[in-house]
């Protein structure tokens, strides 16, 4: 037998043993880095499935809060609330969105009760109240910039006096950051933190998340082109965040996540600062029902979330928060 030389160094030595795999792995994941996304709805049924999203419900408050009772025994700190509202309940201008008793208020006042150390994230947008499904204000045919941010402005400031620690705007208005930081201000709410959805890419991936809040009956195809990034783009995902944290958001975010992982990595190296990544509906489903039908093996949603992290991702928003949850803590 011919005795053949190696380099003194095998890098499968660290990887012979599970341990050994663990002890030198560079990233890690834990529950710390999940954020939940929870949907909520005025229902009589506890919890309702949404079809397109396997796994994940509709939560009236009573199940809502046994859902976040079970996430945060599981070591879940933080969830991001999104509301199905009624259609008789919409109208062009998100009417419901001020009143100070819907869904979404009401909820944040009572978890701010029943889990003080809870981490709440409310999504500032006008889409799941507008019967046209859109972001904002429509005017003359077009979405009006300006007159929704002023909107957002007065949504925001509902939401974290509700009880809201985190305020999410998810818009992509121009100059919302600003004048969302400035009425915070005004009306001692300094300590609210801004999570921006500073690069969110118009992408065909959110559409289980518009089945699920009910924004889909009456929107267009590729309608949110005109305010959501085209997905060709990363240097004006740069421009935004600069734009976003120079206007006083604390923490950045990018939608979608694991098909925008090379924009996740460019933010964080840049800017240094704590930067999210939201795994959406579609990249969910897809892997999710993938799992469920035996074409991937189901370590395929952790090795996704660990990528997530891997690209530099501060923590992530994803459907899969409690299942892995659960993984991890096995």
């Amino acid at each position: 037998m011919v005795k053949r030389k190696y380099p003194h160094t095998r890098l499968r030595r660290t990887r012979a043993k599970a341990f050994l795999r663990d002890l030198v792995a560079e990233k890690k994941l834990s529950t710390d880095d999940l954020i939940q996304p929870i949907f909520i709805a005025d229902q009589k049924d506890s919890k309702v499935s949404i079809p397109s999203m396997p796994g994940i419900y509709r939560h009236n408050l009573e199940s809502l809060y046994s859902e976040v009772e079970s996430l945060i025994n599981l070591g879940i700190k933080s969830i991001a609330i999104f509301p199905a509202i009624d259609p008789e309940k919409k109208d062009a201008k998100a009417s419901h969105a001020f009143e100070k008793d819907n869904i979404v208020c009401k909820a944040l006042n009572q978890l701010s009760e029943k889990f003080p150390e809870l981490i709440k994230i409310a999504d500032v947008a006008l889409d799941p109240y507008t019967d046209h499904g859109h972001d904002g204000l429509i005017i003359d045919g077009k979405i009006n910039n300006d007159e929704t941010v002023t909107l957002l402005a007065e949504q925001a400031l509902i939401l974290a006096n509700a009880g809201a620690d985190i305020i999410a705007p998810s818009d992509m208005m121009d100059g919302r950051v600003r004048v969302i930081r400035d009425a915070l201000e005004s009306n001692a709410l300094q300590d609210t933190i801004i999570l921006s959805y500073a690069a969110k890419y118009a992408s065909s991936f959110y559409g289980p998340f518009r089945d699920a809040v009910g924004s889909s009956v009456s929107l267009g195809t590729g309608s949110k082109e005109t305010y959501q990034m085209n997905f060709a783009n990363i240097d004006e995902a740069i421009h935004e965040v600069r734009m976003d944290l120079e206007e006083g958001a604390d923490i950045v975010m990018v939608k979608p996540g694991i098909a925008y992982l090379d924009v996740v990595h460019k933010i964080r190296n840049i800017f240094q600062v704590p930067t999210f990544v939201y795994q959406v509906s579609g990249e969910y489903s897809m892997l999710q029902l993938s799992i469920e039908k035996g074409w991937l093996d189901k370590n395929v949603m952790l090795e996704s979330l660990m990528c997530c992290k891997r690209a530099g991702a501060d923590a992530i928003l994803t459907y899969a928060a409690k299942q892995i949850s659960s993984e991890l803590n096995a």
